[in-house]
């Protein structure tokens, strides 16, 4: 199976994200990535989500596959860092920050591009003491937030976000935190294997929850979260399609989202997760992947394709026939 295929698929949107991105130093927005804000000015706010859009660059920047015309380009760490220099004078004086809304202080904005704040300083080996600060600041202000809906992958986030910063800080200031969020991240768990996304099941959604708690894993093993991972690969088999395609409009989100690397980390002990990036390999190398390029949500699987290339298990398992019939999930209400 080519690993490349995911690489090739994220490298081709760092043009686009480029786009969104202020590059003048001597701009007062220098480093905002929501050109609707900085450039069009037809919002008066910028989103905080569009600062998740460093990691990508930071990750392309590390990425050394074939015709990446990216890697290792000195000027992008430069570019890196301006985006989280704003991320942090955008901020409120909180640590929060909006996304669509004005003083909306969204818990999701603020995990997404917080954890690719964190994974892009200690990729690049940044050294900026402002910016620590303010990691801190919106750890804290995330740590206590609770926001309205349940939304398992934007708690599996934050968990994330606080193991890696307390990591990185040497501090314990969130043990209790992080011990709450993992809970209710488990006790979304459905008995079918699926994590709670606003009213229901929603495939795409699960696989970004996934993601998080396997590196979670990764970091801290704890045999709840390998056995709620096992669960949860174990439901996200039925919705990789034959032709490779995943997921759709028949669940709580009604998306077609699919974030490949938590497979890739489950698959170094669980091989039946390898399987189902496999599967989405062929959708992918078949064009059978959704595009998901709009202005606001392309860095989600951009830095997630990457990291699905970075950790690419080299033995793969023999393909399964594949079951055939109807599977009925009353929970989920999904047949």
């Amino acid at each position: 199976m080519n690993k490349d295929l995911f690489a090739r698929e994220a490298i081709a949107q760092i043009p686009k994200i480029l786009t969104l991105l202020d590059r003048n130093v001597h701009s007062p927005t220098y480093g905002c990535f929501d050109r609707n804000f900085w450039h069009y000015k037809i919002i008066d706010f910028p989103s905080g989500m569009a600062q998740e859009f460093v990691l990508p660059l930071a990750l392309a920047h590390d990425t050394k596959v074939p015709d990446n015309p990216f890697y290792q380009q000195p000027v992008i760490p430069q570019w890196v860092e301006a985006g989280i220099m704003f991320a942090s004078g955008s901020a409120h004086p909180d640590g929060s920050c909006d996304d669509y809304f004005p003083y909306e202080r969204a818990g999701g904005a603020a995990a997404f591009s917080l954890l690719a704040c964190i994974h892009s300083y200690t990729l690049l080996g940044l050294n900026n003491p402002t910016i620590l600060r303010f990691f801190a600041k919106r750890a804290d202000w995330l740590a206590h937030h609770n926001e309205s809906g349940q939304l398992a992958n934007h708690q599996a986030l934050i968990v994330l976000c606080l193991e890696l910063l307390s990591k990185l800080l040497q501090t314990s200031q969130w043990d209790r935190a992080k011990v709450q969020r993992l809970e209710r991240v488990l006790s979304w768990q459905s008995s079918e294997g699926w994590f709670q996304e606003y009213e229901g099941c929603d495939p795409g959604y699960h696989t970004l929850t996934i993601s998080c708690l396997a590196r979670i894993y990764q970091l801290r093993p704890d045999i709840r979260i390998k056995q709620a991972l096992v669960k949860a690969v174990e439901l996200a088999a039925h919705f990789i399609h034959p032709d490779g395609s995943y997921g759709g409009e028949y669940t709580s989100r009604n998306t077609y989202n699919f974030f490949p690397h938590g497979f890739e980390l489950v698959g170094q002990w669980m091989p039946d997760a390898l399987r189902i990036n496999d599967s989405f390999l062929i959708g992918l190398a078949n064009k059978l992947a959704p595009c998901y390029s709009d202005d606001h949500i392309i860095g989600h699987h951009t830095w997630n394709y990457l990291l699905a290339w970075r950790d690419f298990v080299a033995e793969r398992p023999l393909p399964k026939s594949r079951l055939t019939g109807r599977i009925w999930f009353p929970e989920a209400k999904i047949l």
